[in-house]
């Protein structure tokens, strides 16, 4: 192949915004290209979506809840040119981690927590419900080959906030279920990992988490990383990133293209008293990434030490 061919190919490997091509650095961070990390699969494609949920209006959500959240489930509402009569429930988990579900009353469970690695899990949980919607009742329903340029999420769902419930546990597994006992065993097991977890009122997508020997606040922002950094930065430098009594900015993690800030904060706080000062916090980060004025040196040196304190979910 000739200089010429060769540059062109490489120019068209990158199908659309926020796909990654093979040469490229992979979105997780690692430093090494694409084709060598996140695409050195048996089968993936030669693209990756760095924030697969963008341009939903419950983006943060999704992440949290395919990445953070335990138990917890939401309405999604078809659009008019699929079916929009039909029901379909998103749960953060269902039982041996199906895909999808299709109940003995027709409604659709459709599980965010499966990794397909077709690289985009927008696209792989569109293949997923249109399977499912043309499935019968009682059916399984999942993915053994990559879904190809089929639709997305994005395509197939009413774009707007999810009507969210955080749940104890699992039991919500045992709904319209006659022989509840088939799934005593996964159920036990589900229900012993998960973490009890609240969602807080006055922000978005931010969780309160009890696991036994501390507490967190993880709270998946939809902000660009590089401007959320030096947000961060700003408060951090001026001690306005004290979400509570005793609480710590820690670090934060890095999942889908968002970052996900984490606090630790002192066994016996719960998720009440977070409410106010998580929404005076929101109101602080939108005034520091509003501010374009270059860092200080403190602020820089804080904002170099939060970009160490990151933790990708791959």
């Amino acid at each position: 192949m000739g200089k010429k061919s060769r540059v062109r190919a490489r120019s068209e490997a990158i199908a659309r915004p926020g796909e990654v091509g093979p040469r490229q650095p992979c979105p997780c961070g690692s430093g090494r290209r694409y084709k060598a990390c996140h695409g050195d699969r048996s089968g993936a494609p030669s693209v990756f979506v760095n924030r697969p949920f963008a341009g939903l209006a419950a983006e943060c959500d999704l992440v949290a809840l395919r990445e953070l959240v335990p138990a917890a489930t939401a309405p999604l509402e078809l659009v008019a040119d699929v079916d929009p009569d039909r029901s379909v429930l998103l749960c953060s988990l269902l039982p041996m981690a199906a895909p999808a579900l299709v109940r003995e009353d027709g409604t659709v469970w459709l599980g965010l927590q499966v990794q397909h690695q077709f690289g985009d899990p927008s696209r792989d949980l569109a293949a997923v419900l249109e399977k499912a919607l043309a499935a019968e009742p009682g059916a399984m329903i999942g993915l053994t080959d990559p879904p190809g340029e089929g639709r997305r999420l994005q395509d197939l769902v009413v774009d707007k906030p999810l009507d969210l419930t955080v749940h104890e546990g699992f039991d919500y597994w045992l709904a319209d279920v006659d022989d509840a006992e088939a799934l005593g065993a996964a159920l036990e097991s589900a229900n012993a990992a998960a973490n009890p977890t609240v969602r807080l009122d006055s922000v978005e997508a931010a969780y309160w988490t009890n696991v036994g020997t501390k507490e967190h606040l993880r709270w998946v922002m939809p902000h660009d990383e590089e401007q959320l950094l030096s947000a961060l930065a700003r408060l951090h430098s001026r001690g306005q990133d004290v979400i509570a009594e005793d609480a710590r900015l820690v670090g934060m993690f890095r999942a889908h293209g968002l970052l996900a800030p984490v606090w630790d904060l002192p066994v016996g706080t719960g998720a009440d008293v977070l409410e106010k000062p998580a929404a005076r916090f929101a109101e602080d980060l939108d005034a520091a990434i509003a501010d374009t004025s270059p860092l200080t040196p403190e602020e820089r040196a804080a904002r170099s030490g939060l970009a160490n304190r990151q933790l990708t979910i791959r």
